[in-house]
Order: structure tokens, then C-alpha cells, then sequence
């Protein structure tokens, strides 16, 4: 059976290349726009293996979002990948603190984000 990734980012452009790297490589996607649409999708119970959000989104951010999904038991303990054109280490001790599993910088190369996903998906 292939894993489920959940997307979330503000760009439709960012949404649409990664989904098409992922479906490429055999995965499924679940997509949100924005943090508050994912929370919504993973407080009714979605089946998802990873989670890749943005961090500056309008509304939520992706920190916030983490924070979140790690308060409910189905997710305590999925991966979850943060996509960020942020590179400054304070937002990475940020987004490790509230329980991100790994990093990647946009834009992401589909073998970058490949590779970081087959570790996180062990």
C-alpha cells in the first residue's frame, strides 16, 4: 500500500509540483491551502503518513499547525517535514521545539525531497 503525504502550503503553485513529485514517485497526497483547513482535515481523522507544511502562511503559521497536530494521540507521533524559504536556525529550534521532524528549504529539488522523505518514512 503507498504512503499518504498531506501537503500544506498558501502556494497552489508549490501545492501542485510537490504533489506531482510525490504522485511521480508512487505516493498519495492530501493537500490544504492553509494550516487551518489541514487542523480541520486531521481533527476529523485523515489517514496520512507524513505531514509537509509551510511555515508563513496567512492566518495559522506552520509552527502553530505543528503544535496543533501533535496535541491529537492519532498524530503524536507521525513525521512531519516543515517547507520554509526560511533558513535562519532560530526557526529551525522553533519548528524542532514544536515537533517538527525535519527541514527542507523551497525550492526543494524532487530528489532533496525524496530523499528526506525516504528517512522520515522508515
Amino acid at each position: 500500500m503507498s504512503k499518504r503525504i498531506f501537503l500544506v502550503d498558501d502556494s497552489a503553485t508549490i501545492l501542485l509540483s510537490i504533489s506531482n513529485i510525490l504522485t511521480k514517485a508512487g505516493f498519495e497526497t492530501e493537500k490544504a491551502a492553509n494550516a487551518e483547513e489541514a487542523l480541520r482535515k486531521f481533527q476529523s481523522g485523515v489517514k496520512v503518513d507524513l505531514l509537509i507544511t509551510d511555515l508563513n502562511m496567512p492566518g495559522m503559521n506552520g509552527i502553530e499547525l505543528i503544535k496543533e497536530v501533535r496535541k491529537l494521540p492519532n498524530y503524536r507521533f507521525m513525521p512531519i517535514l516543515f517547507l520554509t524559504t526560511e533558513s535562519q536556525q532560530t526557526k529551525r529550534a522553533e519548528a524542532k521545539a514544536a515537533g517538527a521532524s525535519g527541514w527542507l528549504v523551497k525550492p526543494a529539488t524532487a530528489e532533496s525531497l525524496l530523499n528526506t522523505i525516504k528517512l522520515v518514512l522508515r
